[in-house]
């Protein structure tokens, strides 16, 4: 075991409004009597238990959600000031620096998806996550380009800027289909793999991810952690597209050279 996740519980620890989306997703336990801030509670509690179950199988790693008490303000209609989204930012720090200070004493990482929906979810809202939490250690992220290639990111560039924070890759890849004038960014409540969709998460090696770009920057900036295959494709059979992406992975996770390779024309 190299890595495990804890996504769902996670999404409960910071999520305002706590509601029947979560019931789906929490156990019992966490959910109780559904009220939400003991929703919260109970999974920050989890995060905290998860970190320790880690140590226990000798994993260095936990991926997950953060939540995010901001989302909902994403489009910024009705207007929403400065000190509504400041409010957001700390909540994340009151809630996470908790349970990070128990990832510390078990000595396991946390690796945030910077994902839509959660409190880092592009490049800016990165930068300001971290200075939330003081860039404490403890805390870095899950490297996964599906999320920001349809957001207009560049997720090569992430990998260099972050780079002392990458704990874990996510392979997923995204297909972009905006070109039509009809299909838009925030596909229109329609579900996956439907056309008229503006994109949509396809199998690794099938989309818009310049994987070949993304795993030579991997290399330069010397990750060597997990690097895991996260299959979601509407539009293709699991047991079809799942082996077929763990042999694209393969082919692309070249070892960089151990020495340059113009050193053959130097005369020492």
């Amino acid at each position: 075991m190299w890595a495990i996740s804890n996504h769902l519980k996670g999404q409960a620890v910071c999520d305002d409004p706590i509601d029947q989306r979560h019931r789906d997703i929490v156990s019992d336990r966490v959910w109780g009597d559904g009220d939400p801030e003991g929703v919260r509670q109970r999974a920050a509690e989890e995060m905290k238990n998860t970190a320790r179950l880690a140590a226990k199988l000798g994993v260095k790693t936990v991926i997950g959600f953060t939540g995010s008490a901001i989302w909902k303000y994403v489009a910024m209609f009705p207007p929403v000031s400065d000190a509504a989204i400041e409010a957001g930012y700390q909540d994340f720090a009151d809630r996470w620096n908790p349970i990070l200070d128990v990832f510390d004493e078990v000595g396991v990482r946390f690796a945030h998806e910077v994902h839509p929906s959660e409190i880092a979810y592009d490049y800016w809202t990165t930068v300001r996550t971290l200075e939330a939490i003081g860039h404490r250690e403890a805390f870095g992220l899950n490297w996964d380009p599906s999320h920001m290639v349809w957001q207009d990111l560049d997720p090569v560039s992430f990998l260099w800027d972050f780079k002392d924070r990458i704990y874990h890759v996510d392979c997923k890849d995204t297909k972009k289909r905006m070109t039509n004038g009809r299909n838009g960014r925030l596909s229109s409540h329609l579900p996956w793999a439907d056309p008229r969709r503006g994109w949509d998460f396809v199998s690794t090696g099938h989309g818009d991810v310049p994987w070949e770009d993304a795993f030579r920057m991997l290399n330069t900036i010397g990750y060597d952690g997990p690097i895991s295959v996260e299959w979601e494709d509407a539009g293709m059979d699991r047991l079809v597209g799942a082996p077929e992406a763990l042999e694209f992975v393969r082919s692309h996770a070249y070892d960089a050279p151990d020495s340059a390779f113009d050193a053959a024309f130097s005369t020492r």
